[in-house]
C-alpha cells in the first residue's frame, strides 16, 4: 500500500488528493510523521523521498509504503490521530 503526504493533507481539497475528513487532516504533514505514525501501529514502513504525487508531478513529495492488507481510509484516519496526539 502506498501513502502519499496529499492523502492527509489539510490545506488539500479531495481533488487535489485528500482522503480523509478536513476535521482530521494534518497540516503539512511529513514523511517522518507518516513514517513513526505507521512505526507505533506495529508496521514496517519504507520510505520513497524521490517520488512525486501524480496529481502534482511538479512536485518532489516522496511516499511511504507499507505491507497493509486492510483498509487504507481505516489506516490514513488512523496516521492522523496518532500524528495529532503528537502535536
Amino acid at each position: 500500500m502506498i501513502i502519499w503526504p496529499a492523502y492527509i493533507d489539510k490545506k488539500k481539497s479531495r481533488r487535489e488528493g485528500r482522503r480523509v475528513p478536513e476535521d482530521l487532516a494534518i497540516e503539512n504533514p511529513s514523511l517522518k510523521d507518516i513514517e513513526k505514525a505507521l512505526k507505533k501501529l506495529g508496521l514496517e514502513p519504507k520510505i520513497y523521498r524521490e517520488k512525486r504525487y501524480p496529481r502534482q508531478h511538479w512536485e518532489m513529495c516522496g511516499c511511504v509504503e507499507v505491507d497493509y492488507k486492510g483498509n487504507k481510509l481505516q489506516l490514513l484516519k488512523e496516521i492522523c490521530k496518532i500524528i495529532k496526539r503528537k502535536d
